[in-house]
C-alpha cells in the first residue's frame, strides 16, 4: 500500500489541527505552516508537507513535497 500523499479532508480546518493529524499519522513528516501567498522553494521533499493558511485555516490541499 502506498503512503498517503494528499489530505483533501483537511481543507478549511484549523492549521494546528491539520498539523497534528498529519504528524499523528506520519511522525516522520515535517509539517510547515506558511501564509497562503508565501514564496517557497520548488524542490520536492517526500518528508515535508506545507500547510498554506489564511486566517488560521488551511486554504490549499496539503500534500507531500
Amino acid at each position: 500500500m502506498a503512503a498517503k500523499s494528499e489530505w483533501p479532508e483537511l481543507m478549511g480546518k484549523p492549521a494546528e489541527q491539520a498539523r497534528q493529524q498529519i504528524g499523528a499519522d506520519f511522525p516522520e513528516i515535517t509539517v510547515h505552516v506558511v501564509p497562503e501567498d508565501s514564496m517557497v522553494t520548488m524542490d520536492f521533499n517526500e518528508q515535508r508537507v506545507r500547510l498554506f493558511v489564511k486566517d488560521g485555516k488551511v486554504v490549499r490541499e496539503p500534500r507531500r513535497g
